[in-house]
C-alpha cells in the first residue's frame, strides 16, 4: 500500500511541475466558462426595432413605450408603412419591425429571417414583452368567451443562454480533460522508456495504472468544483438540484473518462497520436451530436442512434436535470444506469486491452 501511495503522490508531482499541464487542466475550464456565459450566448440583447404606427392610440403608445423600455429592444425609428420597415431590415439597419394594424389588439411581426433560431426568439421575445397591452383573443366556442393567450416559462424564465451552456460545458471539459491527460501521461511513459522500469517494480501493473490515474480523477473533482462554483457565483446559474447527486454523477461520468483515456493510451504509441485521438475526434462529436448545441431530437434518425453511444449526451441531460430542473435522482436513473454500463464497458475494454500488450 506504502509502494501505491509513493506512486500516487510521484505521479501528482510530475503533473503540479508540468506548467502546461496546468495552464491546460485549469485555465481552459475558466476560458471557456466565461466564453459561453458572456460572449458566446444566445441571449436576446439590443434588437434594433422599428415600429409602423399608421394611427396611434393610447394602446398602441403604451405598447411602443413598453419596448423602447425594455432591455431586450433598442428602438431605432417609426415608420408610417411595413414597406418602409421591410427596406430597413433588407438594408441590415433593423432585424424586428411591429406592425401595429387598424385592428383592435392585432399585432405583426415582421423578421429578420437569416437566422431561424434568433428570428424565433426576437419574435418570442417581442409577443412576451407587448402580453399585457396586446392580447389576441382565443377562439370563441359555444358559450364561452374570449381571453388573452398567457405563458409562463418553467426553469428558465428569463430565458438566459447560460442555463443551457453551463451543464454543456461541464459535459465537454471533464471528457476532454481526462481522457486526454491520462492517455497522453501514460503514452509519455511508452515513449521516454520508463514504463518498462515501472511495470518491473513490485507493485502490480494494475494498481500502476491506477496510481497515474487517482491524481487526475482527484484534479477532476477540483475543476468541477471550479465550474460549479463560477456557474452559480458569476454566472447566476442555479443549483436547483441536490449538490450530493450532481457531485456524485459527475465522479461518475469523471470515472468513465479517465477509463477512455486509458483506452486510447492502449492504442496510441505516441503523444501525438493519443491527442488527436482523445482531442480532435472526441471533440466534434460531442460539440455537435451530444446535444451541447443542437437538440438530439431535431437531428436525422441516422445522427440520433450515432449520438446515442456518446457518453456526454447522458451526463448533460443529467446536469440541466439536477441543476435546472431540480429534480431528484429518480429522475435521472436512466442517464445514470446509461453512463454506469458505458463506464463499466470502458473499463473493462481498457484492462484487456492493457494485459494484452503486456503478453
Amino acid at each position: 500500500m506504502g509502494q501505491f501511495v509513493s506512486f500516487v503522490i510521484k505521479e501528482a508531482r510530475h503533473i503540479l511541475r508540468d506548467r502546461r499541464t496546468m495552464l491546460i487542466l485549469f485555465g481552459m475550464p475558466v476560458v471557456l466558462m466565461l466564453l459561453f456565459g458572456f460572449a458566446i450566448t444566445t441571449d436576446v440583447r439590443n434588437v434594433r426595432t422599428v415600429v409602423v404606427t399608421s394611427t396611434m392610440t393610447p394602446q398602441t403608445q403604451q405598447a411602443v413605450e413598453r419596448l423602447a423600455a425594455s432591455e431586450y429592444f433598442t428602438l431605432t425609428t417609426t415608420v408610417p408603412t411595413p414597406r418602409e420597415a421591410e427596406l430597413l431590415i433588407r438594408h441590415q439597419q433593423a432585424d424586428l419591425a411591429v406592425v401595429f394594424t387598424s385592428k383592435p389588439s392585432a399585432v405583426q411581426f415582421i423578421v429578420d429571417g437569416s437566422d431561424p433560431n434568433m428570428a424565433q426568439q426576437w419574435t418570442a421575445y417581442a409577443q412576451q414583452t407587448l402580453l399585457p397591452m396586446v392580447s389576441t383573443p382565443l377562439p370563441h366556442r359555444e358559450g364561452q368567451g374570449g381571453g388573452p393567450v398567457t405563458s409562463h416559462l418553467l426553469y428558465n424564465p428569463q430565458m438566459r443562454s447560460a442555463y443551457n451552456f453551463v451543464p454543456a460545458i461541464m459535459g465537454m471539459l471533464l471528457m476532454l480533460i481526462c481522457a486526454m491527460m491520462t492517455s497522453i501521461s501514460i503514452v509519455r511513459e511508452k515513449e521516454r522508456g520508463t514504463m518498462e522500469v515501472l511495470l518491473v517494480s513490485p507493485v502490480r501493473p494494475l494498481m500502476i495504472i491506477i496510481a497515474k490515474a487517482v491524481p487526475y480523477l482527484v484534479l477532476a473533482l477540483v475543476i468541477l468544483t471550479c465550474i460549479l462554483t463560477m456557474s452559480y457565483y458569476v454566472l447566476d446559474v442555479p443549483l436547483q438540484g441536490s449538490l450530493f447527486w450532481i457531485v456524485l454523477v459527475s465522479a461518475l461520468y469523471i470515472l468513465l473518462a479517465l477509463s477512455l483515456g486509458l483506452l486510447i493510451s492502449n492504442i496510441a504509441r505516441t503523444q501525438l497520436v493519443a491527442m488527436l485521438l482523445s482531442a480532435m475526434v472526441l471533440l466534434l462529436p460531442i460539440v455537435m451530436l451530444s446535444g451541447m448545441l443542437f437538440p438530439v431530437e431535431s437531428m436525422p434518425e441516422i445522427l440520433q442512434y450515432v449520438s446515442a453511444v456518446i457518453p456526454p449526451r447522458y451526463y448533460i441531460q443529467a446536469m440541466r436535470k439536477l441543476m435546472i430542473m431540480g429534480v431528484g435522482v429518480g429522475d435521472v436513473l436512466r442517464e445514470v444506469t446509461i453512463l454506469a454500463s458505458m463506464t463499466l464497458l470502458l473499463l473493462t475494454a481498457s484492462l484487456v486491452t492493457f494485459k494484452n500488450r503486456l503478453e
